[in-house]
């Protein structure tokens, strides 16, 4: 198995504007590839915005119009995959930037399917393409006001090359253990894992996964300050400086013993970039395969109802 170099961008979607965050994706993307990076990842919701402190006008038993014309500018801040049977111009822009640098991009979006917006991850192939989608199966808490549910048939690992694997859960997903260990049980090597959680606790939930699936862990975040926000956000009193920081990153990247090899990356927009030797995933196995000698088949019988 091949040693790959891999990146993460952690940089802030722009005002929720499509065409100005494709700008930042590029400027990114960019960077990745002048680093030789095969592979980058971009946070949560980087394309369409992650809506913090947002409350959409509504409490148990009511929703104001001022809060669905909240939703209305998210919903149009959002993207489609598809127009009819082709890709949406929005996908093919950004397929471009992919083909132009030889880049395989994994980012977060906000879907917009029908009337229903979902939080995303979309993989891109530098050749090929869009090759696959998957929806966030749980967001959290207030999230589930504005975003639908994903449908697990679609956890299932992606190529980087035909040795490589790798897969995504999205932020609090990878506090849900059964589908962590429907993702190892696919044998990837490559976890990424796009966020929007910049507590302490993160990097520790970071190393305990790789540890735990004996793979590499990749994490973005955001790095937003007020000012990358839409001028008609609101935000709490605290936040009237628009260099304020609202999302301090805190991504990194983390080898099968639990090693930070990149970051933690927080205060700034940046990329982290490392170079992977997949053949450390197997060496890990040696003493801890959860989906294999180490799984007890005898005793414990995992199921995915797909």
């Amino acid at each position: 198995m091949p040693k790959i170099t891999v990146a993460v961008c952690q940089c802030a979607c722009q005002e929720f504007n499509f065409d100005k965050t494709l700008a930042h994706l590029e400027k990114f993307a960019k960077q990745a590839a002048s680093k030789n990076a095969q592979l980058a990842l971009f946070p949560e919701a980087f394309i369409g915005g992650y809506p913090r402190y947002s409350h959409f006008g509504s409490v148990v038993g009511h929703r104001t119009d001022a809060g669905r014309t909240e939703f209305l500018n998210y919903y149009k801040s959002a993207i489609c995959l598809n127009d009819g049977n082709d890709r949406s111009i929005e996908i093919q822009r950004i397929e471009e930037i992919a083909r132009n640098e030889n880049i395989f991009l994994v980012i977060g979006i906000i879907e917009r399917d029908g009337g229903t917006l979902y939080c995303t991850v979309i993989y891109i192939d530098s050749q090929l393409g869009l090759i696959n989608s998957r929806r966030k199966l749980m967001p959290t808490g207030i999230e589930r006001l504005v975003w639908g549910f994903g449908d697990v048939k679609d956890v299932k690992p992606v190529l980087l090359t035909k040795d490589i694997s790798m897969g995504a859960l999205i932020c609090w997903e990878n506090y849900m253990p059964l589908l962590r260990y429907h993702l190892y049980s696919q044998n990837i090597q490559i976890y990424l894992a796009p966020t929007a959680d910049g507590r302490d606790t993160w990097k520790a939930s970071m190393q305990h996964i790789a540890v735990e699936g004996r793979t590499y862990v990749l994490s973005a975040n955001q790095f937003v300050k007020v000012k990358n926000m839409p001028k008609e956000h609101s935000l709490p009193e605290e936040f009237s400086d628009s260099e304020s920081v609202l999302t301090n990153g805190g991504s990194l990247i983390v080898d099968p013993f639990g090693n930070i090899i990149a970051g933690p990356l927080f205060g700034e927009e940046d990329i982290l970039v490392a170079e992977i030797d997949t053949d450390q995933c197997i060496k890990g196995k040696m003493d801890l395969d959860i989906c294999g000698h180490y799984a007890r088949k005898d005793a414990f019988l995992f199921q995915v109802k797909e």
